[in-house]
């Protein structure tokens, strides 16, 4: 760190969600020097704490034309570069019985309005194609629907933008921005794990902060008018559904089921939020209670399924400058070059927007800084594969290890050791997490902590939650980021109290037997309580 206080860089990248990451790997492909500084660990934001859908831009297509045409070409672009995230599952939107079946009509008109395939089908043949359907359902249109895997896809951009010679530093919050003379010339970041404070210059800083960007912005004396949007959703202990299921009517809460790896998650609800509580979001009895009872009328078979887990993000919803009450909220993407607007040089944020449409966020925040630095180069994101899809790699007749290990990393799956027994010895087996795995995650993919594993890697993430294997998982990491003893427990303690986190809202029936049982074991058996310390948090 000591040789970074004394570096320049061409930009700095504040944020290490998505936007943040594919900013940090687009400025990188051009040529640029990045630092890219993630207060906590990738993906630590709404970039974990969303759906995983892989938007068609079907349910914006009658709302919002101009989202749903950024949202089908990105979808076809994310396939290409980004298939190893990707599941290409298609989706369905259904008309219920209490829906209107005239808004089916618009609905596809709209669809191709905005380039989207839209196809309507007998209801018969929804069944066929989707058996977990509504069987009630009176209405079907086909569209390309898909998932994709948010942490996949950050930390696929954060390699790539290593590979291309940017720095990266997690746990590091910017708490001041340097300005001089009317121009922001650099950050002064605080390591949470050290307590060391530092500085970094660049010419150049883009704050892809999300949410927090306010409070970025506001450290130059700057407004930018975010609304925070809570979004609730649920995890379903199986894969109940093998499309994505949306409702055919106007965007509303609960209206989305995703299936996503070995699961299905149902979403989401949208309410705002004071800023004093994005730090701590809860998912309230309400929230589950209207999770459920319109998620059931997806899919029926959600009434008899386990629920996993609850949990909550939030999206960066942006008002117009002259809007400063927010009633004209936009979800598109909003680009401020703060030199212009501000009269501040050497600053630009990045924000609202969606998951879905970060690369193009990225490529939008990336030409405004070529330009400002005099550099000449086109955008190759939307061609150029990530690390882990550049051809499909896929063998039969492999050990299921091996095969799940593709599917999170791709072509880059061969770079897991496994020649030892002790590398291929099974860590988590509901996710199929092998020692191996956990050592290319610490050595290439920024996993230093517990936390940071599961996001890398998904152990922890199966239907134990955690229960079976997060022992396991800790004492592997402690020898191969040779952390202390006690610095373990702390992290075992802290992400046992995250598992527990999602599982309160949920708890009766088999999830509470689960969480009587991890009770058992990790404060009756191991003592963890008593070992950490009752209350340590450090792990985000």
């Amino acid at each position: 760190m000591a040789e970074r206080q004394h570096k320049t860089f061409d930009v700095i990248v504040i944020g290490g969600g998505i936007t943040g990451a594919g900013v940090a790997r687009d400025c990188a492909l051009r040529g640029l020097s990045v630092l890219l500084v993630e207060k906590y660990d990738l993906t630590n934001g709404a970039s974990g704490r969303n759906h995983g859908l892989l938007h068609s831009g079907a349910r914006y297509a009658v709302t919002d034309k101009e989202s749903a045409t950024e949202c089908i070409q990105e979808n076809m672009t994310l396939r290409k570069i980004a298939r190893h995230c990707v599941e290409e599952t298609e989706g369905l939107f259904i008309t219920l019985p209490e829906d209107d079946l005239c808004y089916q009509k618009n609905f596809v008109e709209a669809c191709t309005e905005a380039g989207i395939r839209a196809e309507i089908i007998d209801p018969k043949e929804a069944i066929r194609l989707e058996p977990a359907v509504n069987p009630t359902l009176i209405g079907a249109v086909k569209v390309p629907d898909a998932s994709i895997d948010p942490f996949r896809l950050t930390a696929a951009n954060m390699l790539d933008a290593k590979l291309h010679g940017a720095d990266v530093l997690t746990y590091h919050e910017v708490t001041r921005l340097i300005i001089r003379n009317g121009n922001v010339e650099g950050v002064v970041m605080c390591n949470h794990k050290t307590g060391e404070i530092c500085e970094a210059y660049a010419p150049l800083t883009i704050n892809a902060a999300g949410i927090w960007g306010h409070l970025i912005a506001q450290m130059a004396d700057l407004t930018v008018n975010m609304f925070p949007a809570k979004g609730a959703l649920l995890v379903f202990g199986h894969r109940v559904n093998q499309m994505v299921i949306n409702r055919c009517r106007k965007p509303a809460n609960a209206d989305i089921l995703v299936p996503d790896d070995a699961v299905c998650v149902i979403g989401t609800t949208s309410d705002r939020v004071p800023f004093d509580e994005i730090d701590r979001l809860k998912v309230t009895p309400e929230e589950v209670d209207l999770l459920i009872r319109e998620g059931e009328k997806l899919a029926p078979a959600l009434a008899t399924t386990r629920i996993l887990r609850a949990y909550a993000g939030v999206r960066p919803l942006v008002a117009a400058d002259n809007d400063p009450s927010g009633r004209n909220i936009s979800r598109g993407i909003v680009l401020l070059d703060h030199e212009t607007r501000d009269g501040l040089g050497g600053f630009i944020t990045i924000t609202g927007g969606k998951m879905m449409t970060y690369r193009l966020m990225a490529e939008l925040a990336t030409d405004l800084a070529c330009k400002k630095l005099g550099v000449d180069k086109a955008c190759e994101t939307a061609t150029k594969p990530l690390p882990g899809s550049e051809k499909t790699y896929r063998k039969r007749g492999l050990p299921t290890a091996v095969v799940a290990e593709e599917g999170r990393h791709g072509t880059l799956a061969p770079l897991i050791p496994n020649a030892t027994a002790i590398d291929r010895a099974m860590v988590c087996e509901c996710e199929e997490v092998t020692v191996g795995e956990m050592k290319y995650a610490v050595e290439t993919l920024h996993a230093t902590q517990l936390i940071n594993m599961r996001r890398r890697t998904r152990v922890s993430m199966g239907t134990c939650q955690g229960t079976l294997c997060a022992c396991r998982a800790a004492h592997v990491l402690c020898e191969l980021a040779k952390t202390e003893a006690k610095q373990s427990q702390y992290e075992l303690a802290s992400v046992m109290a995250e598992r527990w986190k999602g599982m309160r809202p949920v708890a009766w029936g088999d999830t509470l037997k689960e969480a009587q049982l991890m009770s058992v074991v990790y404060e009756g058996l191991c003592g963890l309580n008593q070992r950490a310390g009752k209350g340590k948090e450090i792990a985000q």
